[in-house]
């Protein structure tokens, strides 16, 4: 059991999502950065798809009710455990009564927070994930708030404290560079207009959240209507509003649109626009189909990795 002393303004519950219920008009959700949330499980030996704290761009504090091993992944911040220092991307032994303190941001926009066993609430259609807009999933559908209890599951063995991620398996998001695949109404922009969305540093707006992010930059113009027949979304989708300023679509975002879809972030560099802040860059790199694939091949091998060497650990 952990309680939650001192709240950030964002703090929900995620693990990697509820696949599988778009038809019904229910996103995948999940965590934002499916990276560092996956990182954050198995440095601590849990499954990836176990439930984890995702913590917004604010300090806070936690307790344990009881000891517990737990690990900090994704956006880099400034924390404590009882005054000493917390590295990122290492397992942690916190004792009962022991109190986690993020105190700020260094860079980045969501870190996570695991603990060995996962957070242990209800699932709902198959997912612990917290989904604001429709209130269900993760503490009975809302944000986590200063004085919550939240139980944490049994994690059969043990996991170990003192485990590393290795530099080559260590998630980095300072490219500010997310590969693109054309889109489904591609065909609607000229070339003219393609290079404006790869050759453009675009800035993150401020009216950016789970949902989607706006983009800051010179107009996209395409040749069709701003507004089409409604049809299937994803995350990732670069979508074409009136207006021509891009928004890509996050873990919340719509499963139907009618808003052309010039271009779809590839899974792997989703984080990257995940963690980055508003006022922040980013720019968009072209890529095939099949070097997509082979990135999100890459990336589920090197999660596979670092799992397998942390089981290891905690069991040699």
């Amino acid at each position: 059991m952990i309680e939650i002393v001192a709240a950030p303004p964002y703090l929900t519950i995620q693990d990697q999502g509820r696949p599988g219920h778009r038809a019904e008009g229910v996103p995948g959700g999940g965590a934002i950065d499916t990276w560092g949330h996956a990182v954050a499980n198995a440095v601590v030996g849990n499954p990836a798809n176990a439930a984890a704290l995702e913590w917004g761009l604010s300090g806070g504090r936690i307790r344990w009710r009881r000891r517990g091993v737990f690990a900090l992944a994704g956006a880099q911040v400034e924390a404590t455990l009882d005054g000493e220092p917390v590295a990122m991307h290492r397992s942690q032994r916190a004792e009962a009564g022991s109190e986690l303190v993020i105190n700020r941001f260094l860079g980045g926009r969501f870190v996570y927070v695991a603990f060995s066993g996962g957070i242990d609430v209800p699932l709902v259609l198959g997912s612990r994930s917290t989904y604001l807009a429709a209130r269900f999933g993760g503490l009975e559908g809302r944000m986590v708030r200063a004085g919550d209890r939240l139980p944490v599951g049994d994690p059969g063995e043990p996991a170990v404290a003192g485990f590393a991620v290795p530099a080559e398996l260590m998630p980095r998001y300072d490219s500010a560079e997310a590969g693109v695949v054309t889109g489904p109404q591609a065909g609607l922009f000229s070339a003219e207009t393609w290079h404006v969305l790869t050759d453009t540093v675009f800035g993150i707006d401020a009216a950016s959240d789970r949902m989607g992010y706006r983009l800051v930059g010179p107009p996209i113009e395409h040749a069709g209507d701003a507004a089409l027949p409604s049809a299937p979304v994803c995350a990732g989708a670069v979508q074409i509003p009136a207006g021509g300023r891009p928004i890509v679509l996050m873990a919340d975002g719509p499963t139907v649109g009618g808003y052309p879809v010039i271009a779809v972030v590839c899974s792997t560099d989703l984080p990257v626009v995940a963690q980055r802040r508003p006022g922040e860059s980013l720019r968009f790199r072209v890529m095939t189909v099949e070097a997509s694939q082979s990135a999100f091949r890459r990336r589920a091998v090197a999660i596979h990795t670092l799992a397998h060497l942390a089981r290891t650990r905690e069991t040699g």
